[in-house]
């Protein structure tokens, strides 16, 4: 956190070294972000650079209150919602998520992972978008429900209820065809990005 702020600071001040920095350091993470959201990599390439074009663009208005990661979260979340948007009014139909695969445990059980990560994301994709939004920014961006809440612009119950339900669905569109292990694989996935 005290390296962003840094970062942050020399931003703000012209520094272009800076702006390549904070780049390296979240690129991963808000691409993933933005697969997980749109179901395209190809598009959350385009979002990833429009977010940071719009960032670097932006330098000295940026009054930052939270982390940086959180910040940069929330704007390819909101640069997501405007491509689906575009999609709907384009009724462009919504392509099957890129899915996440380990090979740490040896290829049989690196291809049963891959086969129920496939399901999962297969089953995320279904969820409506305030769900599957919810679930991708709580669990893969893991930001907190009030910070999720201030990015809808609704109640913290809302967004806990949305969580809820989409868990739900998740549970009986899988139907115990994915085991716990794949929901810790798709955790752990996300740490692996981020650290």
């Amino acid at each position: 956190m005290l390296e962003d702020r840094l970062l942050l600071y020399k931003f703000k001040r012209g520094d272009s070294d800076s702006l390549r920095r904070i780049y390296q350091k979240y690129e991963v993470y808000l691409l993933t972000v933005a697969t997980a959201l749109l179901n395209d990599i190809g598009a959350a390439e385009d979002v990833l650079h429009d977010t940071f074009v719009s960032f670097a663009q932006s330098a000295g208005k940026i009054k930052l209150e939270g982390n940086l990661r959180n910040f940069l979260a929330t704007c390819v979340a909101n640069r997501c919602r405007d491509e689906l948007r575009k999609r709907r009014n384009n009724t462009e139909s919504i392509e099957l998520a890129e899915t996440f695969t380990s090979d740490e445990k040896g290829p049989e059980l690196a291809a049963v992972c891959s086969e129920q990560l496939e399901k999962l994301a297969s089953a995320i994709a279904s969820l409506p978008y305030e769900q599957k939004e919810v679930i991708i920014l709580h669990i893969k961006a893991g930001l907190m429900f009030k910070q999720i809440a201030d990015l809808q612009k609704t109640s913290i119950n809302t967004v806990q209820s949305r969580y809820r339900y989409g868990i739900d669905k998740l549970r009986s569109l899988l139907n115990g065809e994915v085991k716990n292990e794949t929901f810790r694989e798709y955790r752990k996935t996300n740490k692996q990005i981020t650290s």
